[in-house]
């Protein structure tokens, strides 16, 4: 663990002077409150959204499932890292089992866990979108307002420190092979380059809505609970009225016994992939079209490690700061499968994890992690017919879970994405490479290595896969037999009630998603908001 001294815990402080935040897990009784809007996730989309509207003079109550955690509770402390802030304490998976999905759950999302990267959403997923899906208001001039607006206000710029040893493989290959890179903007300020952003950061340095919207909402008397868990959104007469939620527990899984109603003129769901459908299913909502949950992406990641003969400390440094899309979209939007190619930063518990073996020869591979160097590929799903994304469905719990198909364009994908993380390292000096396969063992030659690799069955269980990015189940689009909601986030079959969050996306967008739901969100919560205000001028009269 790490102590940072001298930092100021200013939403600690303003918990302390007066804002409004209640722990649900604690009340000792049922409570009932009204509001005009009540939000449901505090993430990228709820967090931007509830700063907007309150900024417009709405009155907002905010959901929140998680815990409330701030920079004096981060100590880059793993273990209660993924305890306190990620979904099901870091065990989230997808319905069979194959492959790890993080996601945040706490005070500010998975943008109080996540690495920092903050990209646009590139020009052809936008025009995919629009030809596609039939998205309206999503071109490249239409949304660079908005992006630019988001931009500002979280401060993403270009990494100007150098690369840590680890982004470095990436930048070193690339320049060898003559292939293409780039410095990844981040959301950060004054960052101390520590290198723990997915365990909370504890000199607020990293502008999420923990830092930024959340605090500027509840200046403005937004409400906050916490240690919520909206069970299901209220509706009545073909029209969302509210949200019944459950105060939970100190250990994130069982229910205090107390529950607090919210009644809202409107409701916005913003859980994000897997829990915006989830909650709507177990609601009930209207779903003629069975569209509901999927359409679900994951921008499935597999691994590729190497050993090198310097130190790397692939734990210390920005986690993300050199990418490369060389590989993103030579072939189009709709050829074989792109992805884009980052680091994977590799703290003692995640490495443990994902670093397969037992015994001697797993506590051999943990010596080494000082030499081990990790590269990630980000599978751009959902541009072509046989990659038609997963479907959230519910446990017998009412817990989502989302079941993704591994099809003949994902194998392709990850096969050749494994192919060009280890002739990266390679000719970055690599002495040995490890794709994550079962079985597979460390080669000492590029020559070798490629040959295992197509050789690999690329298949569920043997092929190592997880997720950070969890997009879609309530996809967007005019046409309501094949979306979820409205280009304006609108849900089809019920008035009042709004989706705004990544879950809206038609497919993945082939970058970590952050910006995009940033950009994307500013825009759809700031029409809503000029919905909304005249009819606070009509109730007052």
């Amino acid at each position: 663990m790490i102590e940072v001294k001298g930092i100021q815990d200013f939403f600690a402080e303003g918990v302390q002077q007066g804002w409004r935040a209640q722990n649900a897990g604690q009340l000792q009784k049922n409570e009932t409150v009204e509001c005009d809007v009540v939000i449901v996730g505090t993430g990228a989309g709820g967090g931007t959204t509830a700063e907007i509207l309150t900024q417009a003079g709405l009155d907002v109550v905010l959901i929140e499932e998680g815990p409330l955690r701030t920079s004096g509770d981060f100590r880059a402390d793993e273990f209660r890292a993924y305890r306190d802030l990620y979904q099901e304490g870091g065990g989230r998976t997808t319905k069979d089992g194959s492959m790890t999905i993080l996601q945040g759950r706490s005070v500010g999302g998975s943008t109080t866990i996540n690495w920092t990267s903050s990209f646009r959403t590139p020009p052809l997923t936008l025009k995919h979108w629009a030809d596609v899906h039939g998205v309206k208001g999503v071109g490249e001039a239409e949304m660079k307002p908005w992006f630019e607006r988001a931009e500002q206000r979280l401060n993403i710029t270009p990494w100007e420190v150098p690369p840590n040893p680890n982004n470095t493989v990436l930048k070193a290959g690339c320049e060898k092979l003559g292939w293409s890179w780039a410095t990844i903007p981040r959301n950060v300020v004054g960052c101390w380059n520590l290198g723990y952003c997915g365990m909370g950061c504890p000199t607020n340095a990293k502008q999420s809505m923990l830092v930024t919207t959340i605090p500027e909402a509840l200046k403005k008397g937004a409400r906050l609970y916490y240690r919520a868990r909206a069970e299901k959104v209220l509706l009545q007469n073909g029209k969302a009225v509210g949200v019944e939620c459950h105060g939970m527990r100190e250990d994130g899984v069982g229910k205090s016994g107390t529950t607090v109603t919210v009644k809202a003129r409107h409701v916005v769901v913003a859980g994000g992939g897997i829990n915006s459908p989830g909650l709507l299913l177990r609601s009930q909502a209207p779903d003629p079209h069975r569209t509901l949950g999927t359409r679900t992406f994951l921008h499935p990641v597999n691994v590729v490690f190497a050993q090198f003969a310097d130190d790397v400390l692939p734990w210390s440094g920005a986690p993300q700061s050199a990418y490369s899309d060389h590989f993103q979209w030579k072939d189009g939007a709709t050829g074989p499968m792109g992805f884009k190619l980052e680091a994977l930063p590799l703290h003692p518990a995640l490495a443990s994890s994902l670093i397969e073996g037992f015994g001697a020869p797993h506590a051999e591979e943990m010596r080494r992690l000082k030499n081990t160097n990790g590269l990630l590929a980000l599978q751009r799903d959902g541009f072509v017919e046989d990659s038609p994304g997963g479907t959230v469905s519910l446990r017998d719990d009412g817990v989502p879970t989302v079941d993704y198909p591994l099809t003949e364009a994902l194998r392709d994908g990850l096969r050749r994405s494994f192919l060009a993380m280890a002739e990266i390292q390679f000719a970055a000096g690599a002495k040995a490479v490890r794709p994550k396969q079962l079985g597979a063992q460390y080669f000492s030659s590029w020559a070798t290595c490629r040959e295992a690799i197509n050789a690999f069955s690329i298949e569920k269980f043997r092929t190592g896969m997880g997720s950070a990015h969890v997009m879609g189940g309530c996809a967007m689009g005019e046409d309501a037999k094949r979306s979820v909601v409205d280009s304006q986030g609108r849900y089809h079959h019920l008035e009042g009630l709004s989706v705004l969050d990544g879950s809206i996306f038609p497919t993945s967008i082939g970058a970590n998603p952050q910006l995009s739901i940033y950009g994307l969100v500013t825009r759809l919560a700031t029409q809503l908001a000029g919905e909304l205000k005249p009819a606070i001028a009509t109730s007052a009269a």
